[in-house]
């Protein structure tokens, strides 16, 4: 078993609770981490034994794009898809940061964990 992460993905969007938020928008970042079973790719160097960094990029840039109000909701559906596209991946850590996220406050990012 190893894992394969891909960090610091960066995106602007307009995801929030508030109307406002959708609205204007804000910046994000998105880690995810992927534990998988990759001694083929190790041993082999080919991609089959691994994950395609490109794609998994592309899931969560889908998922990005799509207004949604909680950044758990967010992390829920890009494990769900990672999921459904590598069926050799064991689970998948996703952490989602909004930066300045709409709080009385000073409070340079709001930070969701989740793990499927």
């Amino acid at each position: 078993m190893g894992k394969v992460s891909l960090e610091g993905m960066e995106f602007y969007a307009r995801h929030g609770y508030y109307e406002e938020e959708r609205v204007i928008g804000n910046k994000y970042s998105v880690d995810v981490t992927l534990e998988l079973d990759f001694d083929h790719a190790a041993k082999d160097d080919k991609l089959e034994g691994t994950v395609d960094y490109e794609r998994v990029y592309e899931i969560v840039q889908e998922v990005m794009s799509i207004d949604a109000k909680l950044l758990e909701h967010l992390a829920g559906k890009m494990i769900k898809a990672l999921k459904e596209n590598f069926d050799q991946v064991r689970s998948v850590e996703v952490k989602i940061s909004k930066y300045n996220p709409p709080i009385k406050g000073l409070c340079k990012r709001a930070v969701v964990t989740l793990t499927g």
